[in-house]
């Protein structure tokens, strides 16, 4: 009888770990499950974030596109007053714009460099030899935007320029990913934009910056606090399956792609303790990262995808949309194209604009 209840309780207490072990490796999978959603949802957001800014840029660059005094600089080959005009512009949107790290560069035909907005030491330099992005451009003469390697990892926006039909050079709105990060920084997201370590060789400006593994680090402003503990992560594990959860603390690592969708390095985003209890918390319909409705969100994706909207040409739609924005001194030389602009338009495609832009309702989230 003895031998009977103690081989009951021998099976009672197997059952027992049994169940226990079944509990803790359901909840180690249920919190995996969840990381993982959550993964997903964080990358959504950040994906979407880039989308806005490099639709954003594209727009400031189409409009920059069509300063008349920068064409007639170029034609008159006069690269001392395009630096003029550069600089007037950059220094009066850093003013009073949120745009802080803004660079406009002119080049010609050939991509040499005509004028630059922070000084004309490089005129009369080639960027053709470094910059493979720009060959595409030479072929199509289309509008172009993204994460571009070069002396520095930033964003590139680069838009023919034209006289008629004649494409006379071509003009470069850069930004550098420190202001994106800084963005991010803002709402509790720290952000390591990792260039590969290839790109190297032609970052002219990038010889002193510190590595993180087989990486570069390419925006200035990273937590230096996380920058010693990311050192000892486990790497193989946060490339295997693409996110890592510890103390507290998720690092999320994203493929970089540049504008030829080629991938140049990593985003290392982490989201601290706090942050990541704000997020699971409040995720609902708004973004922390960008602070937008997801129905916001799309229609910015939207404009990037279909950015002509009602209009006949996308530079159209931004010649009209940035004349509010600009100082008066560029206002007024815009105005008289965008007059002749949409007296080519037809009654019914002028109503269809005013219409359009009539129902377009700014709306903003806000995290609560």
């Amino acid at each position: 009888m003895k031998y009977i209840s103690k081989l009951y309780m021998i099976i009672i207490f197997i059952i027992l770990i049994i169940l226990s072990g079944s509990i803790v490796f359901f909840a180690k999978e249920s919190q995996k499950d969840k990381l993982q959603e959550l993964r997903h949802k964080i990358i959504d957001d950040f994906n979407q974030a880039l989308a806005y800014e490099k639709a954003d840029l594209l727009s400031f660059s189409l409009a920059l596109s069509e300063n008349g005094s920068l064409k007639n600089a170029i034609l008159a080959d006069n690269d001392s007053q395009a630096y003029e005009i550069l600089s007037g512009i950059t220094k009066r949107f850093k003013s009073y714009t949120h745009i802080k790290s803004l660079r406009i560069q002119l080049l010609d035909n050939d991509f040499f460099i005509f004028a630059q907005s922070w000084g004309n030491a490089s005129a009369g330099l080639p960027l053709w030899w470094f910059r493979d992005d720009l060959k595409q451009l030479k072929e199509n003469q289309r509008p172009k935007v993204g994460i571009e390697t070069g002396r520095r990892l930033t964003f590139k926006a680069t838009i023919p320029i034209q006289n008629g039909r004649e494409n006379i050079g071509y003009l470069e709105v850069i930004k550098f990913i420190d202001e994106f990060a800084n963005k991010l920084h803002q709402q509790g997201i720290e952000l390591f934009a990792l260039m590969q370590r290839r790109y190297l060789k032609q970052a002219s400006l990038m010889q002193e910056f510190p590595f993180l593994g087989e990486y570069i680090i390419a925006n200035k402003n990273y937590n230096i606090q996380l920058y010693t503990q990311t050192k000892s992560l486990e790497w193989q594990k946060l490339n295997t399956q693409g996110y890592l959860y510890t103390k507290g603390i998720l690092y999320i690592l994203e493929s970089m792609y540049n504008g030829k969708h080629e991938e140049i390095g990593k985003y290392l985003i982490i989201l601290p303790k706090a942050t990541l209890e704000q997020y699971q918390r409040r995720y609902q319909d708004i973004s922390l990262i960008t602070r937008l409705s997801d129905k916001d969100i799309y229609q910015v994706v939207q404009r990037w995808e279909y950015p002509a909207g009602s209009f006949k040409t996308t530079q159209d739609r931004k010649l009209i949309e940035w004349i509010p924005k600009l100082h008066p001194e560029d206002r007024a030389q815009l105005i008289p194209k965008a007059k002749a602009m949409l007296q080519t338009y037809r009654k019914d495609e002028l109503i269809d604009i005013i219409l359009h832009n009539k129902h377009q309702e700014p709306k903003q989230g806000v995290v609560q």
